[in-house]
């Protein structure tokens, strides 16, 4: 009879336990969704010519806990790239974090690479501010000759999405304008975690960066006249050197 009485007790106690464990999990998620729709993101871009600077600045809800998360990602096209040299630079003496999702040549033009992904941490101490503001260097690639009269052409820079995610909220489920998606924890890319990001982001449209091409209608003569300077330069020099016996 005891026993019985024991074992029905056990069941409810953990029964207890798991809906309440349940309740706090939605409560937190439940957090998370809303400080998704109360958190802004603007974007600016800064200098001219072919070193950009893009400056994002998001502002937190005003009740955000001290443990969530923030990431930026960021989605370049192959018209500019980013040094990671540089990054690295930076990143020791800023404030965020910073991880390629593949490696960055810094010589090929733009018409021979693709586009690449970038995520930013910033790093949040047990008082988070209220504006997080980080800014990243670009450069302009090189791109091909235009041969229809074009002295520029455009690269679009698209608004970063953002991502937020909370160790107290451990089920995470898709409900709109939210999506659940998988991202590195860390800049450290040791694993991934589940983060929430909202659908209305990707409308957050883009900025169009100009930067100056050749042109491609004076390639042959360029290249006829590059050919005739070496020709009469190593005539002359030939000419020189059998003058005055230079062997």
């Amino acid at each position: 009879m005891y026993f019985v009485l024991f074992s029905v007790l056990a069941c409810l106690l953990t029964c207890h336990c798991f809906i309440e464990k349940g309740e706090k999990n939605e409560n937190h998620c439940g957090f998370l969704k809303r400080w998704l729709e109360t958190t802004t993101v603007s974007v600016e871009i800064g200098k001219k010519g072919f070193h950009r600077e893009v400056v994002t600045t998001v502002e937190l809800s005003p009740d955000v806990l001290s443990d969530v998360r923030v990431l930026l990602v960021h989605r370049w096209p192959s018209g500019v790239y980013v040094d990671p040299y540089q990054l690295a630079s930076l990143s020791d003496h800023s404030d965020w974090q910073i991880l390629l999702d593949s490696a960055i040549d810094l010589e090929v033009p733009a018409h021979k690479t693709s586009g690449f992904v970038t995520y930013v941490y910033p790093t949040l101490n047990d008082r988070i501010p209220r504006l997080l503001k980080v800014t990243v260097p670009i450069h302009g690639r090189y791109h091909e000759p235009s041969f229809v009269g074009k002295t520029f052409t455009s690269v679009e820079i698209e608004s970063p999405e953002l991502l937020l995610r909370t160790e107290k909220c451990t089920q995470l489920n898709n409900s709109e304008p939210h999506t659940v998606v998988n991202a590195p924890c860390t800049a450290d890319n040791s694993s991934t975690c589940l983060w929430v990001k909202t659908q209305r982001q990707q409308g957050r449209g883009h900025m169009s960066l100009q930067f100056p091409v050749g042109d491609g209608s004076l390639v042959t003569p360029v290249c006829g006249g590059t050919l005739l300077v070496t020709m009469i330069c190593c005539a002359a020099l030939s000419k020189f050197m059998w003058k005055h016996r230079i062997i």
